[in-house]
C-alpha cells in the first residue's frame, strides 16, 4: 500500500491516504480527504500544496508521488463574495498627505448639551480628520 500524508494548514497533525500504485492523481487525492474529512464537493474546493517545495499543484491530472507530504487548504467554489459595502475616497488635489483639514464645517447654531459644557467643546458637528 502506498500513501500521501496531509495536513489542513490550521491543524497540527498529519493525516494518511492510502493507495494502489506509485502515484496518486491531484483529483483522486481531492476526493479521498474529502471523504475522510466529511466534506462535501458542492460547498468547497481544496487547494493542495508541497510540504516541502511549496509548489501548487493546480492541474486535476498530475500525478503525486507515494509518501510525498502535502498542504490542504479549503477554498470556497464561487470565490470569495464581496462584503456589500461601497467605499468612496477623496481623492481631490485640496487635500495634502499631512495636512489637517476639517472633515464637516462648524455648525453656528449649535448647542451644546449640559453635559458637554464642562469640557469646553467647540461647536463642530463633526471632528476635524488627518488627510
Amino acid at each position: 500500500m502506498s500513501c500521501v500524508h496531509y495536513k489542513f494548514s490550521s491543524k497540527l497533525d498529519y493525516n494518511t491516504v492510502t493507495f494502489d500504485g506509485l502515484h496518486i492523481t491531484l483529483n483522486e487525492l481531492k476526493k479521498q480527504i474529502m471523504g475522510r474529512e466529511r466534506l462535501k464537493a458542492t460547498d468547497c474546493d481544496l487547494q493542495i500544496t508541497n510540504a516541502q517545495t511549496r509548489e501548487e499543484y493546480t492541474d486535476d491530472e498530475i500525478h503525486i508521488p507515494k509518501h510525498s507530504s502535502v498542504i490542504v487548504r479549503r477554498t470556497p467554489l464561487g470565490g470569495v463574495k464581496p462584503a456589500g459595502r461601497t467605499f468612496i475616497v477623496d481623492r481631490s488635489d485640496t487635500a495634502v498627505v499631512g495636512s489637517s483639514r476639517p472633515v464637516c464645517k462648524t455648525n453656528p447654531n449649535s448647542t451644546l448639551s449640559p453635559l458637554l459644557s464642562p469640557l469646553s467643546l467647540p461647536p463642530f458637528s463633526c471632528f476635524s480628520h488627518l488627510s
